[in-house]
């Protein structure tokens, strides 16, 4: 048995609440992602003021959900199980779990890893160092590279630039595909009003895209599922104003972006009326207005919580950016892999062909999926515990949100990414057990017949561990 570390004996307490007091949880937002949603439920139900609907003082305090105090057992909410409660043994957890694995459902070829987080052991195995197509799951990969690499405070600039003589001014996409209309107008706003502060009230307008290098088409061909990778996008490139999940997609979003951005100008009293053309920045040209994403922390959280693909593949290429290689999809894969290299875990038959897990190419093994997870509760690596929150509660949030069910026992208990591409699905998260250890699992199954078939038999595997 490996030696027990004085961070992984911490790892449990650490992870499940990250160690935050209530009154601090009231201020710590957003509310989107399973951890947080279910600390949100808690203050309000420790408070006089209710939730989203319920802003009423003195009205019936509202009591949190029925799953909650699994989630939110490391900020202080009791247990639903007695500490006492006997640690279930390696032998014990293979009888539980070989049967589960023999689900039909999980097609010919399936693979397991079980670790308790606390002590590093691995409590079960099944093929758990065979590297397999991962689907979505690589993106928990993709996230520790980024946040280390990066740290969780960093941001993305979205910049313009103005030339010498202040009459051309060229939009530099940083990489940011969270950007939206919102922010897009923002920049707008700090733009307009500098040019006016100059005297300037027309302008040419030109976008530069040069940050990234390679194709932007992933390897998948055009699909709704992501946006052509560019370092310039707005609203992902999506044509419809949904903002997660399959939509259709602009074949051009570095150009959609410059000309909703000359639009924006206009309004804002700046002629730019002739059509922005592609190309870098003037010599001379200087920064005149900047517009930065959210924190890589609330990145991360929402890729791996909606499991975003057009994120992930920034995410990837930003890493690649930190370590000084080509912003494209080769060297993302070799950054990414050097940066996980650089956390001392299982690399071996890992390939990462892409950020998001579309690729059928990307390789990964069951054992460095929970070796990220438990790095990620490292208290020596809390850059990583984004990686933790991010991930989908299983009737709360994410691609959870409507798997399981109200009466099972991974109902709440359950945080896990989720991995679907035809013939292929995986889970692999962490879940509290009933004796108060923090497990991480991974769940990976090749040549499935069908999601509708494998979903349910991932989630009894990993609802198993919590009952």
């Amino acid at each position: 048995m490996p030696e027990v570390r004085t961070w992984q004996l911490a790892a449990g307490a650490a992870v499940v609440g990250l160690a935050l007091a209530a009154g601090a949880v009231a201020a710590a937002g957003p509310w989107d992602s399973g951890q947080r949603k279910a600390e949100r439920e808690r203050v309000d139900a420790q408070s006089d003021v209710g939730g989203a609907h319920h802003e009423i003082r003195g009205a019936k305090r509202p009591a949190p959900a029925p799953s909650a105090p699994g989630v939110l057992a490391g900020l202080g909410a009791p247990a639903t199980a007695p500490a006492t409660a006997p640690a279930t043994t390696p032998s014990e957890l293979a009888k539980l779990l070989a049967p589960l694995l023999g689900d039909p459902g999980l097609g010919a070829v399936r693979t397991a890893s079980v670790v308790d987080v606390a002590t590093g052991r691995q409590l079960y195995g099944k093929g758990a160092a065979d590297p397999m197509t991962p689907a979505s799951t690589i993106k928990i990969a993709t996230s520790v590279a980024a946040l280390s690499a990066l740290g969780p405070d960093h941001r993305i600039p979205t910049t313009v630039v103005a030339s010498k003589d202040g009459r051309t001014l060229t939009l530099v996409g940083g990489g940011d595909a969270t950007l939206d209309k919102a922010g897009l107008g923002r920049l707008a706003d700090r733009t307009a009003r500098a040019l006016r502060d100059r005297g300037t009230t027309t302008v040419r307008l030109t976008y530069d895209t040069s940050l990234y290098a390679g194709p932007g088409q992933h390897p998948i061909g055009p699909n709704g599922n992501i946006a052509p990778v560019s370092a310039l996008m707005v609203g992902q490139g999506r044509i419809d104003d949904r903002t997660t999940g399959n939509a259709a997609r602009t074949g051009d979003p570095a150009g959609d972006a410059a000309r909703a951005f000359g639009r924006l100008l206009s309004e804002r009293g700046i002629d730019s009326s002739a059509a922005p053309a592609s190309g870098r920045p003037a010599a001379g040209s200087a920064p005149l207005a900047k517009f930065l994403s959210p924190p890589l922390s609330a990145l991360v959280e929402r890729a791996l919580t909606t499991s975003d693909n057009d994120i992930a593949e920034a995410l990837a290429r930003q890493t690649a950016i930190a370590a000084g290689d080509e912003a494209s999809f080769d060297g993302a894969a070799r950054a990414v892999t050097r940066q996980l290299g650089t956390l001392k875990l299982p690399l071996t038959g890992a390939h990462f062909a892409d950020g998001s897990g579309l690729s059928r190419a990307d390789k990964i093994s069951a054992s460095l999926l929970t070796a990220l997870l438990t790095r990620a509760a490292d208290p020596a690596h809390p850059e990583l515990r984004p990686v933790l929150t991010g991930l989908p509660v299983a009737g709360f949030s994410g691609t959870l949100q409507t798997r399981y069910g109200a009466t099972s026992p991974g109902t709440g208990l359950v945080r896990a990414k989720t991995g679907t591409l035809s013939g292929v699905n995986a889970l692999a998260g962490t879940v509290v057990a009933p004796d108060g250890r923090l497990l991480a699992f991974a769940f990976l199954a090749g040549s499935t017949p069908s999601a509708e078939a494998a979903q349910p038999a991932l989630d009894r595997l990993a609802a198993a561990l919590a009952s």
